[in-house]
């Protein structure tokens, strides 16, 4: 694809101008097609769609977990049921995307939005960039962080199929983020309409599977009831505070999502949201949680045990190529967030590359692009 400098290479473009909420052009009126929509799922909702791999199982598998009994799987589920509605159905879909500074989402956006700065003395300015970079440079952390892990976690399932290949998991997962980091100079939109099948039936699976494990114990319904989650965090204490560290790894990809906001805007966004990713991601954790209580008394990975046996195989090939995939979100909204930056004159002045004539946010940044892959690397490695 096409690309044009966005920005200068030598000269920083000047600080962004805040809009109001909703005011930038096209703001959430953007056309919905089914080729925006694949390149949405593909790009933006990779991330928090593997969730499902790993979630349930860390808050069971890591030391000293809590047992496998019935208050405590219906008492996590409904943790994991009101973490998505709570802070990604409302507080992202109903309230931050609303918070677009010209269309962009992220971190340096809504900094963008409290100007004018003549309210402010000196030292609350400086809080206020302070508090800026601090967001955004967790944000980078995540992005090194997200596809080596995701990535390395989904190779290794190969292991579960057979031994065999341990020794092949970490060059093939560096093969992989080559390619994927390789892949970044393409384009947004070209990334999104190659990943955006897979993650079509990525869903489907999800929502089949859960399907399949609901129908072993349909009762795990009964964990939509809030009250099931306070009594969990309740009677376990210490134990279950820790264990909400697992339960918020359903909603990873929060950040990315809202940072990806200039590549397709607010409408298609919350349309394949509400649409197709949510009912698809409870049904999968809540069959995951029926397997559980009909299989209390072990745990070995409920995500791929609800796969049937001729299904294994597939399955780990289909969530080794949704964790590549959920890289990008990530990715993409570095770019983003990297843009915003220069913007504000709080980064260096960058090659930043235009990769889309129809969208002002689809932008490419070689130099981030590349530094976050030998980052990613580097953990691989390490």
């Amino acid at each position: 694809m096409s690309q044009r400098p966005a920005t200068p290479a030598t000269t920083p473009q000047p600080a962004a101008r805040a809009v109001p909420f909703g005011a930038a052009a096209g703001a959430g009126r953007e056309p919905m097609s089914i080729a925006l929509g694949l390149a949405v799922l593909g790009v933006v909702y990779g991330d928090i769609g593997t969730s499902p791999i790993y979630a349930l199982h860390e808050c069971f598998a890591r030391p000293g977990a809590i047992p496998i009994n019935s208050a405590n799987v219906l008492g996590i589920l409904s943790l994991m049921f009101w973490a998505l509605v709570v802070m990604i159905s409302l507080k992202y879909m109903a309230f931050i995307l609303r918070a677009n500074n010209r269309g962009e989402g992220g971190q340096f956006a809504l900094l963008a939005l409290l100007r004018p700065w003549q309210n402010l003395d000196k030292r609350g300015r400086w809080f206020l960039v302070m508090l800026g970079l601090f967001s955004g440079s967790l944000l980078y952390g995540d992005v090194m962080i997200t596809p080596a892990i995701s990535i390395l976690s989904a190779i290794e399932g190969v292991k579960v199929a057979t031994p065999a290949f341990s020794d092949y998991v970490v060059p093939l997962t560096i093969v992989i983020l080559v390619f994927l980091f390789a892949l970044q100079r393409r384009g947004t939109a070209s990334v999104g309409a190659l990943f955006g099948p897979v993650i079509v039936v990525w869903f489907v699976v999800l929502a089949l599977l859960g399907i399949g494990g609901i129908w072993r114990d349909p009762s795990v319904f009964l964990a939509v009831n809030p009250l099931y989650g306070a009594k969990f965090l309740m009677h376990n204490g210490w134990t279950g505070f820790v264990t909400l560290g697992s339960v918020f790894l359903v909603v990873t990809g929060g950040e990315a999502l809202y940072a990806d906001l200039g590549h397709f805007g607010r409408r298609p966004i919350r349309v394949m949201w509400f649409a197709f990713v949510l009912p698809a991601l409870l049904l999968n954790y809540f069959g995951q949680g029926a397997f559980l209580l009909a299989h209390p008394q072990g745990l070995h990975h409920p995500f791929y045990d609800l796969a049937p046996g001729w299904g294994l195989y597939p399955l780990v090939a289909l969530a080794a190529a949704a964790t590549v995939i959920a890289s990008q979100a990530a990715i993409t909204g570095a770019f983003s967030l990297t843009s915003q930056a220069v913007q504000l004159r709080m980064f260096p002045p960058v090659r930043v590359l235009q990769t889309s004539y129809e969208t002002r946010g689809r932008v490419y940044v070689p130099i981030i692009n590349w530094i976050l892959m030998l980052a990613a690397i580097g953990l691989v490695l390490g």
